[in-house]
């Protein structure tokens, strides 16, 4: 089966090889909102997908990723687009390190993937790796919850093995680990709770709802990896990026209502009940990750400090308000 995207006949220069930037899921959220980024400042993007990206200018150079590589990111995030017919590609048919050399590289994909990309980042000369991983591997690592307990582990192994294996190939890391995502209407956050109010009209809580959020808008993250790419200081460190704005459970999901227009309208529910209502709910599609353990953590503060970030990267993260944009698409 022939490529699926062409790839550019051009040669680089030294100095425009520096300015060619490698991703991997740059069709994830933080993707949609760091790929104009990077055109803006003026660097070539190679953005590696499991979907068949067809050219869309601006510097951007699409690659389909393998079959099994892509089984992996499908089972890593419990989707799988069957309307996709993917081809299996061997290292060989990527660009050449005497052709195309990638020195950068941002991995927008779960973090523990990555280790199956190591050949190509060696292959094609990579000098530095910005890698996103997430704070639940605080926040999740004693949940009663088992598969959020897998989650937790599977994040902090793939920290670990992205550090081993950068610095035992002279390669920088930076790894950033933002905590509760949100924004364009398409995140698996807020959007979620904003799809839940419009379909039952009111949200249930567990207990008083006060344990402390910083939601942290895409294109702060996006920002921040962009940084992460570029600042000498950041160089083989880990930072946490949380929202600009430190607030209570319940006022965010009030919030939520204030931008639908409705009147907050909350439940309480005991635990017992939370329970079988979070098993219901689960026979849903979309509520399929909803489990007991998110109504304990409605308690409990989930709160981390960016000052490392606004010092190295320049993170100066928006306070949570939503406006339309946010609303689901």
């Amino acid at each position: 089966m022939a490529d699926s995207v062409e790839s550019s006949n051009l040669r680089l220069s030294p100095g425009e090889q520096d300015s060619l930037v490698g991703v991997i899921g740059a069709t994830s959220l933080v993707g949609a909102c760091l790929l104009p980024l990077l055109s803006v400042q003026g660097r070539r993007v190679m953005a590696f997908s499991r979907k068949v990206i067809g050219p869309l200018g601006d510097g951007v150079e699409w690659r389909q990723l393998s079959l099994s590589r892509c089984r992996s990111l499908q089972t890593s995030d419990k989707t799988t687009d069957h309307s996709t017919k993917l081809f299996d590609r061997q290292i060989s048919d990527y660009p050449q390190r005497d052709e195309r050399d990638i020195a950068y590289w941002i991995f927008l994909a779960p973090i523990w993937v990555l280790p199956e990309y190591f050949d190509l980042l060696e292959a094609q000369g990579a000098r530095r790796v910005v890698v996103l991983s997430s704070t639940s591997r605080f926040t999740k690592n004693k949940s009663v919850d088992p598969e959020e307990q897998i989650l937790a582990h599977r994040l902090a192994d793939g920290e670990a093995r992205v550090q081993e294996w950068a610095e035992s190939h002279g390669v920088e890391w930076v790894i950033l680990r933002p905590t509760l995502i949100y924004g364009l209407g398409m995140d698996k956050n807020i959007t979620e709770i904003m799809r839940f109010i419009r379909r039952f009209g009111f949200f249930p809580f567990f207990g008083k709802a006060s344990g402390l959020r910083q939601p942290v808008h895409v294109e702060d993250v996006a920002a921040a990896v962009l940084s992460a790419l570029k600042s000498t200081v950041a160089a083989n460190h880990a930072y946490n990026i949380s929202g600009g704005e430190t607030l209570p459970y319940r006022e965010m999901v009030s919030r939520v209502f204030d931008v639908l227009c409705r009147r907050p309208r909350f439940v309480m529910i005991p635990m017992v009940i939370f329970k079988l209502a979070v098993a219901c709910f689960r026979v849903i599609p979309r509520y399929r990750h909803w489990s007991s353990a998110m109504a304990e953590r409605m308690n409990h503060d989930m709160v981390f400090d960016h000052s490392d970030a606004a010092r190295d990267l320049g993170f100066s993260p928006r306070p949570f308000r939503l406006t339309a944009e946010e609303m689901p698409r």
